[in-house]
């Protein structure tokens, strides 16, 4: 797949490799040229599950096991 360097040095990514990627406006690209080559990286600031990480709450101060026992059965 080709793309065309503009006169500013712009590239336009192919939307199928956009898509892909889920790279959207906005997202950060980190560029570094590595033996003759440009390679670029989607910079992410932290793991998509950080956010959410501690936010559960177990009810009733269960164990995680009995919890789960509990829901599995219908309880």
């Amino acid at each position: 797949m080709n793309a065309i360097l503009s006169e500013k040095g712009q590239v336009t990514i192919p939307k199928i490799i956009r898509d892909e990627l889920g790279l959207e406006a906005g997202v950060v690209l980190d560029f570094h040229e590595e033996q003759g080559r440009i390679i670029v990286t989607k910079v992410t600031k932290n793991s998509p599950f950080s956010a959410w990480r501690g936010k559960g709450k177990i009810p009733g101060g269960q164990a995680v096991m009995e919890y789960l026992s509990n829901v599995r059965e219908g309880v």
